[in-house]
C-alpha cells in the first residue's frame, strides 16, 4: 500500500511558507512626487507611525489605553486619515485587527507594556498561524529606564524589561524595540515592511517618552513603500510545470483542491483561472472556504475527509491524481489523520515550492506564477467532474417544522442560507458553526472567514468587529456559540459604538458542544446567561441595537424579517435557543475521529 496523506503514520503538518508579494509590489505604490517637508515641531515619531499605518491601509487601529501608550495614542488620534477604536480588552483588540486584516490585507493594534502585550499575545499567535500581517504596537517604558536596574509597574517585578519581547519572538516575524530616536525611523519602517513582505504579525515597542519629540529623520512625509516583488526562478518554474504536466496529463480523472495558503500566496485568481483551463473538478479544504468562488461551474464542495460536503470526498479520494494548492494537513483538517489520500498521487503546491510525487521538489517557484504557466499547458480533462455530476443528488431540506416546534439548528441554517448575497459576509466561530457554515453555498461576492488552524474560541466577536469595520459595504452575519460568546462578549459594545450593522446569531445550546463531541464532562456545561438582556444592558440606549430571542421557526422568520427590514441599520442580536444535543452530523463524526487521535496511547519505548 502506498504512503497515505493525513494518516497517523505519515501526516506532517505543512510548514508556514512565506507569502509572496504581488508582481506589482505591495498596494502602497511609490509616488513620483518628492515627499513634502514637515514643520520641525510636527516631525515626530508618533506622526510618522500614524502616517505609515494610513499609507499601508490600516486606517482603523484597535486599541486599549494604558499609561505607557497614552502619548502615542494622542498622535494617532491627530492623524486625519486614521480612526482609533477603543476596545474593551486587549484580546478583542487583537482579534479585531485580525478580522480587519482579512478584509483589507493588513491590521493594527496598540496596547500598553506587558499587561497589555501579554493579554493580546493569544490573538497575535492566531494571526501568525493564519498568515495575516498585523502591526502590534506596544507603549514601552521610558527610554531612560532601560539598563538602570529599576523595577517598573506592569512588570513581573524584575528589572529586566525583555519578558514581553521574548514572548513575542515566537509569534511575530520581526521585533523592534524603539527606545532611541536615532534609529526609530529605520526600526519602524523595517518592521512594517517585513509584516507586508512575510504576511505575518510584527511587534513594535515604542518608549512612552518618544512619540512627541521632533527629530530630523521625520522631517519629510514618509515615502510610500515600494517593496520589491518576489520572482520565480525561471528554470525551476519551467521544470516544475513540465514535470506537473507530464504527471497530470497521464491521469484519467485528476482533481484540484484549494488550501488556506492560497491567500498568503495571493494566488486565488490564478487557481480559478487554472480550473477554467484544465476542466478538473474543484474542491476546497475547509480552511480555504470562500477563497475561490463557489459558483465556479466545476466546484464540487468542501473536501474534509469523512465530513466533506456530499459526494466531494468520493470524487477526490477516488481520483488517480490530485493537485493540492497551499494545503495544511493538521489533525483537524485531516479529521484525526483519517484522510484516504495517497502521497504518490498528490502534487503539493505551496506558496514558493512545488513537490512532485515520487519525484523532484522545486523551490523558488511562486504559486501564482506556477498556476499561470500550468494553465497554458495542461490538457483539458473533465472526467472527475462528469463522475461527480452523475452521482450527485441535490441536498434535501430539513424536515418541515410543526407549529411552535422547538427550533432545530438545520432549520436555522436553512434560513441563514436564504440571507446570503454579494452584500453579506459570514463569520463562523470555532465550534459546530464550523460545520454548519461549511454547508452554506456562498453567492458570488459573499465573504467568508473562520479561524481553523488556531481555533481559539471567542475569536469571532473581535474578528466580527474588525471585519465589519473594514468591509463597510457588507453586512456581516456572525454565527457564534454561547460558550465562545462568554469569552469575548464585551466588544459587542464597541460594535454598537462604531454604528455597525452586523447580525449576530447567538446559538444557545448550554455549553461547549464541540468539546462535548471530542470528550464529554461536566466542565463542558456553562452557566446560562440571559444573552439578550446582557446585550440590552451593553446597549444602554446609546446607538442602534435590537435584540430578540427565538425558540421556534415562526419566531426566527419574524426576527430575520425585522433584522433585514426595519432594523437593517442596527446591530441585530438574535439569541437562538436550541437543544443541547442538536449538532450537525459532521461534528458527531469529526469529534469521534479527533477524539480517537487525541487518545492514542504512547508509542512503546
Amino acid at each position: 500500500m502506498g504512503t497515505m496523506i493525513g494518516t497517523i503514520d505519515s501526516s506532517k503538518p505543512a510548514c508556514n511558507d512565506v507569502g509572496s508579494i504581488p508582481s506589482s509590489g505591495v498596494s502602497v505604490v511609490q509616488d513620483s512626487v518628492a515627499p513634502s517637508l514637515i514643520a520641525s515641531s510636527e516631525a515626530t515619531l508618533g506622526r510618522h507611525l500614524a502616517r505609515r499605518l494610513v499609507q499601508i491601509g490600516a486606517t482603523d487601529v484597535f486599541s486599549v489605553p494604558g499609561d505607557f501608550n497614552l502619548t502615542l495614542l494622542d498622535h494617532l488620534i491627530a492623524e486625519p486619515g486614521l480612526n482609533l477604536i477603543g476596545c474593551c480588552n486587549e484580546l478583542n483588540a487583537g482579534y479585531a485587527a485580525d478580522g480587519f486584516a482579512r478584509s483589507r490585507g493588513v491590521g493594527a493594534c496598540v496596547v500598553t507594556f506587558t499587561v497589555g502585550g501579554l493579554s493580546i499575545l493569544n490573538a497575535i499567535a492566531g494571526a501568525y498561524s493564519e498568515n495575516l500581517p498585523l502591526i502590534c504596537i506596544v507603549g514601552g517604558p521610558n527610554s531612560n529606564d532601560y539598563g538602570t536596574n529599576r523595577i517598573l509597574h506592569h512588570t513581573i517585578g524584575l528589572p529586566d524589561f525583555s519578558q514581553e519581547l521574548r514572548c513575542f519572538h515566537a509569534v511575530t516575524c520581526y521585533q523592534a524595540v524603539v527606545n532611541n530616536l536615532e534609529d526609530a525611523h529605520e526600526l519602524i519602517d523595517t518592521a512594517i515592511s517585513t509584516a507586508l513582505k512575510d504576511s505575518k504579525p510584527v511587534y513594535i515597542s515604542v518608549s512612552c517618552n518618544l512619540p512627541g519629540i521632533p527629530h530630523p529623520t521625520f522631517s519629510r512625509e514618509p515615502v510610500p513603500f515600494c517593496l520589491s516583488a518576489k520572482v520565480s526562478n525561471q528554470m525551476g518554474l519551467e521544470a516544475a510545470v513540465n514535470a506537473t504536466v507530464e504527471f497530470l496529463n497521464k491521469a484519467v480523472k485528476p482533481v484540484m483542491v484549494g488550501g488556506p495558503k492560497l491567500r498568503v500566496a495571493k494566488a486565488c485568481e490564478a487557481f480559478a483561472e487554472l480550473a477554467d483551463a484544465c476542466g478538473y473538478a474543484v474542491a476546497m479544504m475547509p480552511s480555504a472556504k470562500g477563497l475561490v468562488p463557489e459558483h465556479h461551474p466545476r466546484f464540487i464542495g468542501t473536501y474534509w475527509g469523512a465530513v466533506s460536503t456530499a459526494f466531494c470526498a468520493e470524487i477526490v479520494e477516488s481520483a488517480d491524481a490530485y493537485l493540492f494548492a497551499g494545503p495544511i494537513f493538521n489533525d483537524y483538517s485531516s479529521v484525526g489523520y483519517s484522510l484516504l489520500l495517497k502521497k504518490e498521487k498528490a502534487i503539493i503546491v505551496q506558496p514558493d515550492r512545488v513537490v512532485i510525487p515520487n519525484g523532484p521538489s522545486f523551490g523558488c517557484v511562486l504559486m501564482k506564477d506556477f498556476f499561470q504557466a500550468l494553465s497554458k499547458k495542461l490538457k483539458c480533462n473533465t472526467t472527475a467532474y462528469e463522475n461527480y455530476h452523475r452521482i450527485y443528488v441535490p441536498d434535501g431540506l430539513p424536515l418541515k417544522s410543526e407549529p411552535n416546534e422547538p427550533l432545530r439548528v438545520n432549520v436555522l441554517f436553512k434560513h441563514i442560507q436564504a440571507m446570503l448575497s454579494s452584500d453579506t459576509a459570514v463569520i463562523a466561530e470555532t465550534g459546530d458553526s464550523w460545520f454548519n457554515c461549511q454547508k452554506l453555498k456562498l453567492p458570488q461576492g459573499c465573504g467568508y472567514e473562520f479561524q481553523m488552524q488556531y481555533g481559539s474560541i471567542g475569536w469571532s466577536v473581535g474578528a466580527t468587529l474588525g471585519y465589519a469595520q473594514a468591509a463597510k459595504d457588507k453586512r456581516v452575519i456572525a454565527c457564534i456559540g454561547d460558550g465562545s460568546f462568554q469569552v469575548t462578549a464585551q466588544d459587542v459594545s464597541t460594535m454598537i459604538r462604531c454604528g455597525q450593522r452586523t447580525i449576530i446569531f447567538l446559538i444557545n445550546n448550554g455549553g461547549y458542544t464541540i468539546e462535548v463531541e471530542i470528550h464529554d464532562g461536566p466542565y463542558n456545561v456553562i452557566k446560562n446567561w440571559n444573552y439578550t438582556a446582557l446585550v440590552d444592558a451593553i446597549h444602554n440606549g446609546e446607538g442602534k441595537c435590537w435584540t430578540t430571542k427565538v425558540r421556534c421557526e415562526e419566531e426566527l422568520v419574524e426576527a430575520i424579517e425585522t433584522a433585514t427590514g426595519q432594523e437593517k441599520d442596527s446591530l441585530c442580536f438574535i439569541e437562538v435557543i436550541v437543544h443541547k444535543d442538536d449538532t450537525s452530523k459532521e461534528l458527531l463524526e469529526w469529534g469521534s475521529r479527533v477524539s480517537a487521535a487525541n487518545s492514542r496511547p504512547p508509542n512503546p519505548q
